[in-house]
């Protein structure tokens, strides 16, 4: 089961409420769902989870049940959120959440090809219906263009390396194939990484195949929309690219006076935190409060 990156965290800067209407909108297995609805209790307060996996929607289904109709579940992506919303009939949002990490249960099932560590498709799709996967990006795109990709969404030094042993060793399969090739691609005195030669270049083929950070872009102009006046926005990011725009979007809100922002400085993951769950050692949080 997926752990929940600073839970406790996320409650407080959300502030429930028992009668309030919430979003998760990257719901996932329903972790920080299950927490927000067992805070609303037996009011009147509901809840809108969304998702673009199938599978994390079914579990978090199952998981949530018992909830009945304050949960209510919708399949989707994130930067969808102001028609989701609007479909789903609920008054303005006190409080929006989205962590946009990749899951654990994504993660450690190899036949969806997120993880380097483990042999699988190239496939890294989050919803498993759409059009391009990794496979496609990386024997079909050519090199300056998969240097440049590289580069620009994993943010490796490296990427032109990178770009031409992918090339030459292509086609690819599996993950652990790229991973090798990768791997070797970097310099042997580059070698005392803190994190997996390839994590990188999965990173941004990951961002790439689906469209992350475009999707980012989309929900966070729609916040203000789907907000009530007063209404908080919490977002767990896991890497700079992310990070960097969520924390320009709630500067720029505050500037012009449409929200303040709660958190002074980002909030990361204590120690005891990363020692429980070491997937959440990259992990920040941001939270905003909506003016009017």
């Amino acid at each position: 089961m997926h752990v929940s990156v600073l839970l406790r965290e996320t409650l407080e800067f959300l502030n429930v409420r028992r009668d309030g209407v919430y979003i998760d909108a990257t719901l996932g297995s329903g972790g920080h769902a299950e927490a927000i609805l067992t805070r609303l209790g037996e009011g009147r307060g509901k809840l809108l989870g969304i998702d673009q996996d199938p599978a994390a929607l079914a579990m978090a289904r199952e998981r949530l049940a018992r909830f009945r109709e304050q949960a209510i579940l919708m399949a989707g992506n994130f930067a969808e959120i102001e028609a989701l919303h609007r479909a789903s009939g609920l008054p303005a949002a006190d409080g929006v959440l989205a962590d946009l990490g990749v899951s654990a249960m994504q993660l450690d099932d190899a036949s969806r090809g997120f993880s380097f560590m483990r042999e699988g498709p190239l496939d890294m799709r989050m919803d498993p219906e759409a059009e391009l996967s990794a496979r496609e990006i990386v024997n079909q795109t050519p090199e300056r263009e998969l240097a440049d990709l590289i580069f620009k969404f994993g943010e490796e030094r490296h990427s032109r390396r990178i770009a031409r042993a992918i090339v030459k060793a292509r086609p690819f399969r599996k993950t652990t194939e790229l991973a090798q090739v990768v791997t070797r691609a970097i310099p042997s005195r580059a070698g005392l990484h803190q994190i997996h030669p390839a994590t990188r270049t999965f990173q941004a083929l990951r961002i790439a195949v689906n469209r992350e950070l475009e999707s980012l872009e989309r929900f966070l102009a729609a916040i203000p929309s789907v907000l009530a006046r007063g209404g908080r926005i919490v977002i767990l990011s896991y890497h700079s690219l992310e990070d960097r725009r969520v924390k320009q979007t709630f500067q720029s809100w505050q500037r012009e006076g449409r929200a303040r922002i709660l958190t002074r400085k980002v909030v990361r993951p204590s120690p005891e935190e990363v020692e429980i769950n070491s997937r959440s050692r990259s992990a920040k949080l941001r939270a905003a409060e909506k003016n009017s």
